[in-house]
């Protein structure tokens, strides 16, 4: 079984302790002097050279050492060498690139950390890469990845993911190139964790010729969690999906004795496989667990949601075994993929037949087929659609459609719903790779060149794929968040609003391991509007860019009262926090004086615990607490309709 350094297959629940004694204070100003000097040569070399990826390779050894010496994450005593090895690990890398002689990301039958510069929030962050004893890049051939997502790990940081991987040989060797995830450490590969794995994902197909249709998800214990989420959302991007011991249900994998609250059991929708497991219809997968293990009950529940639904998701049950890989039962895992990949993901045009699901048009794509638009959010939307056999027209049923996009090039028509033939291929004049499909009452109606055109350049008003919500949603694409310079008209709304953003700052810098961004309400750029959302903070007097925008919100806010959704508060002890589509931008968000809606305590719990608490819009009441900070209650919260306004 490959088993590469420290990033191994834990239980979910860890504690997250630290080594009592530590390095002394002497070393640790050290490190933090000769990492940020390591970090401006490894910018510096970056602007020089216009080289991004190799700087990534260095700089990410210097973040590595500022993490773990900023949040004291000394977990063992082995840490402390294991920092000086990863400093002058980036040391002779830097050493290597002055040279010319740079060569650590092609060494066959290794394992090297890497780094990548997130487009999230500009943070560096590491993975690590292990190649087959036969690569030889100068060979044209394209060679199968495996994507690979590591459990719970409550002693994971950047020092021990990179010294675990940096040299070491794979025992057996590995047939394929391996992507091992870093996944921003312990979130169940969602929100940032999520963006991380795509991002490390494009950054390996930059760096080696890999084979599109043979790249195979899996993971254990969180990571199995990962590989459903990620495999089932994303059904058309892998050639086979395997999870072992992953949990697939909040409810039951929490062991909630009371039940959701309404708007919680939509939105833990977003996340939950079993409400997805149909999409395996799309890509071959299996679940794993051991006899003994309670995470057998998730492939359990996989597998038999998927059979209730006549879709195949192969279960292996580990004899007699506790939370690992039964070795019979690996050798077995591991041949399914090999199976798979050697078949592929089909090729052009894709499938004759599709069955897809979706909660939320986040998740939204399989294939030739694109649900654009739901008609009720976090109710569950399914397609079935099946091409003739002579090509001639593809036969669609929807639920909770909307309005669903399909590749041109599948059929020459469409029924949806049992309605009459609509153009496919010669429709919108034959002008765009994709064709528009709208649900108007009972009947669709396929849109024109114009109409489409116009529906792919003006997004606002209805809830589209990065414009559906919820708060947290703002989180998965570059974004900035905008600080208060004015005068606030609320002093004590002011201070909630200073503790808030501190707070986001730093759960976000240890839970997802990256400065936040943050710039003052005057140092908004054109290019910021363009291409981020805005998370803004303060109120209309304070905030600048936050006076520009709040007539066009669903809010009413003046210097002595708060009103949304019917209800009027005091803005001295209540708050509204909300995503929209930003009136200077619309195919981008505007966030109102939140961050991640769940906290350090979710965080050091259960992964189950990361989804959202909030909706689109909630009102909060704040109470400070007599030893700092407040104790905050939600008063109302709940989700826009598909058209961004309040039921």
């Amino acid at each position: 079984m490959l088993r590469l350094g420290l990033v191994g297959w834990c239980v979910a629940g860890l504690a997250w302790t630290a080594w009592a004694a530590g390095p002394s204070e002497a070393q640790r100003e050290t490190w933090q002097r000769e990492a940020q000097r390591l970090r401006d040569q490894a910018r510096q070399w970056r602007a020089a050279h216009d080289d991004h990826r190799a700087a990534a390779d260095v700089e990410v050894c210097a973040k590595a050492v500022l993490w773990i010496v900023r949040h004291d994450e000394f977990f063992k005593p082995e840490y402390v060498s294991w920092t000086d090895d990863v400093l002058a690990l980036g040391k002779r890398r830097l050493e290597a690139l002055e040279r010319g002689t740079a060569d650590w990301w092609d060494r066959a039958g290794k394992a090297a950390g890497l780094g990548y510069y997130s487009e999230l929030d500009g943070s560096v962050q590491p993975l690590a890469v292990t190649l087959p004893v036969d690569f030889d890049r100068s060979a044209r051939k394209r060679w199968p990845l495996h994507v690979v997502l590591h459990g719970r790990n409550a002693n994971l940081t950047e020092v021990s993911f990179l010294h675990g991987f940096e040299g070491q040989t794979p025992k057996p060797p590995v047939e394929w190139i391996q992507l091992d995830v870093f996944g921003r450490t312990n979130n169940a590969y969602r929100w940032a964790g999520e963006v991380d794995v795509f991002e490390a994902l494009a950054a390996v197909k930059r760096l080696y010729p890999i084979d599109e249709r043979r790249i195979t998800l899996w993971g254990f214990s969180m990571g199995g969690a990962g590989a459903w989420h990620l495999g089932l959302h994303y059904p058309d991007q892998w050639s086979s999906v395997g999870a072992g011991a992953g949990f697939a249900d909040t409810v039951k994998y929490l062991n909630l004795k009371e039940p959701l609250s309404p708007l919680h059991a939509r939105l833990v929708r977003i996340y939950d496989p079993v409400e997805y497991a149909l999409n395996a219809f799309n890509v071959p997968t299996i679940g794993y667990g051991g006899e003994l293990d309670k995470q057998l009950a998730a492939a359990q529940l996989m597998h038999a949601r998927a059979q209730e639904l006549g879709v195949e998701i192969k279960l292996l049950v580990g004899p007699q075994t506790e939370h690992k890989f039964h070795p019979e039962s690996w050798r077995e895992f591991m041949a399914f993929h090999r199976a798979a990949a050697e078949h592929g993901r089909p090729s052009f045009l894709g499938p004759r037949e599709i069955r897809f699901t979706t909660c939320t048009v986040k998740y939204n794509s399989c294939h030739w087929l694109t649900i654009e638009e739901q008609l009720v959010p976090y109710e569950p939307s399914t397609v079935h659609a099946t091409v003739a056999d002579d090509g001639s027209t593809v036969r669609v049923t929807t639920t909770n459609v909307a309005m669903l996009q399909l590749a041109r090039d599948v059929a020459d028509t469409v029924s949806l719903d049992g309605g009459p033939p609509l153009p496919l291929t010669e429709a919108a004049d034959g002008l765009l790779p994709g064709v528009y499909y709208e649900r108007r009452g009972d009947r669709w109606v396929v849109l024109n060149y114009a109409e489409s055109h116009d529906y792919l350049t003006r997004p606002e008003g209805r809830k589209r794929r990065h414009l559906q919500g919820p708060i947290d949603d703002a989180f998965t694409r570059p974004f900035v968040c905008v600080r208060p310079t004015g005068r606030p008209w609320n002093e004590p709304h002011a201070a909630w609003v200073e503790w808030t953003l501190d707070r986001f700052a730093r759960e976000y810098d240890k839970y997802f391991r990256a400065e936040l961004p943050i710039v003052n309400d005057n140092q908004v750029t054109e290019d910021m509007l363009a291409g981020k959302h805005l998370v803004l903070f303060g109120d209309p007097g304070s905030n600048s860019v936050l006076a520009r925008v709040v007539d066009k919100l669903p809010l009413e806010w003046t210097k002595t009262s708060l009103a949304i959704a019917g209800k009027k508060v005091s803005p001295d002890e209540h708050a509204v926090v909300l995503v929209y589509p930003n009136p200077l931008q619309p195919s981008r968000y505007v966030v109102l004086n939140s961050g991640h809606t769940f906290h350090e305590a979710e965080f050091k719990g259960s992964n189950a615990l990361l989804y959202p608490r909030l909706g689109d819009a909630g009102l909060i009441h704040f109470q400070p607490r007599s030893a700092g900070g407040y104790h905050e209650t939600v008063i109302w919260s709940d989700v826009f309709d598909r058209f961004w306004e309040l039921p």
